[in-house]
This record gives structure tokens, C-alpha cells and sequence, in this order.
């Protein structure tokens, strides 16, 4: 079943994020996902298997630009997981069909998503799903 997260969740959606959001720690996102909860421009989903949570879905609506798009707002795939035991079962998809329905309900006509250039599992879940690919970048930072 797939359904929206609720407070008690946090640590468990904390604990798979930090797989995906490698530069956070587990306090940080606690504080972060509780947020979310409370925001009705995030939808955070959750899919829970034999009463057991095994994979989330962030995501937000973005009024800003967003690379590829024509419209505003647009939902966006901030972060998605499925544990390792549970993934190739089609509940990536059942929380994608979900967090969809939700960005629309909210007057998105567009949604999008973005990975690493180096994440090729994540390119192909992508485009697996719908998504096509609409630009590829490299950011620079300099310190002055």
C-alpha cells in the first residue's frame, strides 16, 4: 500500500534517505521530513509491505525554473528509495503513480526529476518510468 507518511515514519524514511542524500546525517533529515509534514507543497509517500515501510517518495512543487519545463508549478521527484529486497517489484512505480495524481492535484501539468550524472541506475529508472531526459550540466563553484 502506498500512502502519505505520517510523524512516525520520520526515522524510518530518515534511515533510507541517508543512502540517497549522502552528505546528510539522520538528525538533519529527522528535522527536515517532520517539516515536510507540515508543508502543502511537499507530499512525502511512503509504501509499506506486510505492515513494514520499504520505500518513500519526496515530493515537492517547484514555482521556479525547472530545466525542460514550460509551465508552473511543477511537481518534482526530490528523492525516491526503494530498499534493496524489495526493488524490481513495481513499488517505485506505484509511488510515482501517487506522488503524479498529487502534483496534478495541485495544478502541476508538468513533473520532473533530476539525478547525478554518474548515477546510471538512476537514469535508467528514469527513463523506465516516463521520464525523458531533457539536458545534462555541469555545475562550477569557485571561492573568491
Amino acid at each position: 500500500m502506498v500512502r502519505d507518511a505520517l510523524s512516525k515514519d520520520v526515522e524510518t524514511i530518515s534511515a533510507m534517505a541517508v543512502n540517497i542524500f549522502t552528505n546528510s546525517k539522520m538528525e538533519e533529515l529527522n528535522k527536515e521530513f517532520e517539516e515536510f509534514l507540515q508543508d502543502d507543497n511537499v507530499c512525502l509517500l511512503v509504501k509499506e509491505v506486510d505492515g513494514n515501510l520499504v520505500g518513500f517518495a519526496h515530493i515537492e512543487l517547484r514555482f521556479d525554473y525547472v530545466e525542460g519545463c514550460e509551465s508552473s508549478p511543477v511537481g518534482y521527484l526530490e528523492g525516491i528509495y526503494i530498499k534493496p529486497n524489495y526493488r524490481n517489484k513495481g513499488y517505485a512505480k506505484e509511488l510515482l503513480v501517487v506522488a503524479e495524481k498529487w502534483a496534478k492535484g495541485k495544478g502541476a501539468k508538468e513533473f520532473a526529476s533530476d539525478c547525478e550524472l554518474s548515477n546510471t541506475e538512476s537514469l535508467k529508472f528514469h527513463l523506465k518510468l516516463g521520464f525523458k531526459e531533457e539536458n545534462r550540466i555541469i555545475c562550477f563553484k569557485k571561492n573568491i
